[in-house]
């Protein structure tokens, strides 16, 4: 026998899909109704307010501006200081995490030394805040500067 022969005697050349069509349908259709009766209506609700709420403070912010002093709530702090108040707000929220605020003209020493205050404190989670530039200035930066590729191929 080299290939399947129906009672007929006719070879079968392909596969007949009809069945599997009528069962995706009624599938579909059992889904369909399911569906619907499957969604719960939703139950009214009226839940407490609460007459005051304390905000938990999870973030430690130092700023460095420009003259390299080290500031917390506005106060300027010294190394010693900043470690203490560290370590303090770690205390009262042990999930704490701190944003070190440098001005653009600091020096990458001083940013360096504050993180590292702050690591010994026990500060695991720094983060650097950033201001984004305005798109005129952006703009108006990028199209001061010439791209380096430019410069290249005129040498």
């Amino acid at each position: 026998m080299a290939g399947s022969r129906l009672r007929r005697g006719g070879i079968i050349e392909g596969i007949n899909v009809t069945p599997l069509v009528d069962i995706t349908l009624v599938l579909l259709i059992i889904f369909m109704v399911t569906a619907k009766f499957a969604t719960a209506p939703a139950v009214p609700l009226d839940l407490p307010t609460a007459s005051q709420s304390e905000e938990l403070q999870t973030i430690f912010s130092v700023v460095v501006p420009r003259d390299g002093s080290t500031r917390v709530d506005g106060a300027a702090v010294d190394d010693e200081v900043l470690a203490e108040r560290a370590r303090a707000a770690l205390r009262q929220a042990p999930e704490l995490r701190a944003v070190i605020q440098a001005d653009r003209g600091v020096p990458h020493g001083r940013v360096m030394s504050v993180l590292d205050t702050l690591k010994s404190a026990g500060l695991t989670h720094v983060a650097f805040g950033a201001v984004s530039e305005p798109e005129s200035e952006a703009s108006a930066e990028a199209a001061a500067a010439p791209p380096a590729a430019a410069a290249s191929e005129d040498e």
